[in-house]
């Protein structure tokens, strides 16, 4: 199976080369760094502790670790991999120098060899279980502890995970430690042949999520100084095939609250111009963040073209509507809008943080809208109720607080892995 899979796999790799150029083109930051995606780059000197988050989400989660990780173990370097430029982006905004950043390669057998031999793991986390075999069959070759931080599996990941199995059966049996979110997840796993001894459930890490110091102060200064009195929703970290259905949910809430304000954040910046375009054809009155002016009276939208203010936006809100699950991609992190105290609205497609989505669900701390007629009247109903939004972001925060402690749980794990 393992001919088979990777073959498949230096099949795919030029495919997957070209998409990175095509990318580029919109987006220069996919052209940097190719080589990293082959494995190569500068030697680190030492052991590293390595952890990879894919993407933007998954590299906010890592802040708390990543500090603790720095203050518990400082004689290892840490290294810290993305997928996406955007990730990449938020981690410098983070960590600055304190960490190393490269790209994970591409998962075929030599560039994972040139990657191992240049960064040195003594320990590899990786979060939200990304799955690649050559990565965890080359830590079960060379002994490197795994770590499954906040694992999860979808109920229709299930059977592709078990086929895979054998690709990195000498990884589960080198000692792969899973840290689960759930006890439903951790049965997925022991079901597809993980070990009972080594898997366990410590939540998820993003319940011990911080707000950015500062940040309901920013957002109720930008609130302040570009829309005091109009009522405020935002839908953050939108796709392809959202906006439209977000812009006419607006068109509801705006019968019946004519100054209602739109700020509408795509999830990646190399399509801000498509939906800046699509606002156009549709003839909304909108301005952009990126222009930097105030926002007159007559617009409905804002577009947040800009990177890292999707936080102080939510501050700003009086609605937060979290996407990506509108469409089957999976979701986006709910807890963050859930930290600042804010009602919550999301699509039904959430499997990429089921749990924590099912906690917030069964308290009342947020709603879920199947469809743009749903999400125009659940955002119209919370706008028309104070006390409503009150009570479901204090509930939320509750919620919050009563699921702190995954961090710490996890580090039990993971400490005797480094002493």
């Amino acid at each position: 199976m393992r001919l088979i899979y990777n073959l498949l796999i230096y099949l795919a790799a030029p495919v997957a080369f070209l998409m990175q150029l095509w990318r580029g083109l919109r987006d220069p930051s996919y052209r940097e760094r190719l080589g990293e995606r082959f494995g190569f780059g500068s030697v680190l000197p030492g052991e590293t502790i390595w952890i990879h988050a894919v993407s933007v989400g998954e590299v906010q989660a890592t802040e708390p670790l990543i500090k603790q990780l720095l203050a518990r173990h400082p004689r290892y370097p840490l290294l810290l991999t993305t997928v996406t430029p955007t990730g990449a982006a938020r981690a410098r905004q983070l960590f600055g120098e304190t960490v190393q950043l490269r790209y994970v390669p591409f998962d075929l057998p030599g560039s994972v060899r040139r990657f191992f031999d240049r960064v040195h793991p003594r320990l590899a986390m990786i979060l939200e279980t990304e799955l690649w075999p050559n990565l965890y069959a080359e830590c079960g070759r060379r002994g490197v502890p795994l770590v499954l931080a906040s694992a999860r599996i979808s109920p229709r990941s299930v059977g592709r995970y078990r086929r895979l199995v054998p690709l990195f059966r000498q990884a589960l049996s080198h000692g792969i430690v899973i840290a689960a979110q759930s006890e439903t997840d951790a049965a997925r796993f022991r079901s597809i042949g993980a070990s009972p001894q080594r898997t366990h459930v410590t939540g998820n890490i993003k319940f011990d999520f911080q707000p950015p110091p500062g940040i309901a102060e920013r957002g109720a200064r930008w609130r302040e100084m570009n829309a005091p009195d109009r009522p405020i929703w935002v839908a953050g970290s939108t796709h392809e095939g959202e906006e439209d259905m977000i812009l006419e949910a607006h068109r509801i809430v705006l019968r019946r609250f004519p100054d209602a304000l739109l700020l509408l954040v795509p999830r990646h910046p190399q399509r801000f111009d498509a939906v800046r375009d699509l606002l156009t054809r549709r003839g909304e009155a909108f301005t952009n963040r990126s222009s930097g002016t105030a926002i007159p009276r007559a617009t409905s939208v804002m577009l947040g073209d800009t990177m890292g203010e999707l936080m102080m936006f939510y501050a700003a809100a009086d609605v937060a509507f979290v996407a990506g699950s509108l469409v089957p991609i999976g979701g986006h992190n709910l807890l963050e809008p859930v930290s600042l105290g804010r009602p919550v609205l999301t699509g039904p497609h959430n499997f990429n943080s089921e749990a924590a989505a099912q906690l917030l669900l069964e308290a009342g701390a947020a709603r879920v809208v199947a469809n743009t007629g749903q999400l125009g009247a659940a955002v119209s109903d919370l706008l028309g109720d104070r006390g409503l939004r009150t009570s479901m972001g204090a509930t939320g925060r509750a919620v919050l607080d009563a699921n702190r402690g995954a961090l710490d749980r996890l580090l039990k794990l993971v400490d005797p892995l480094l002493s």
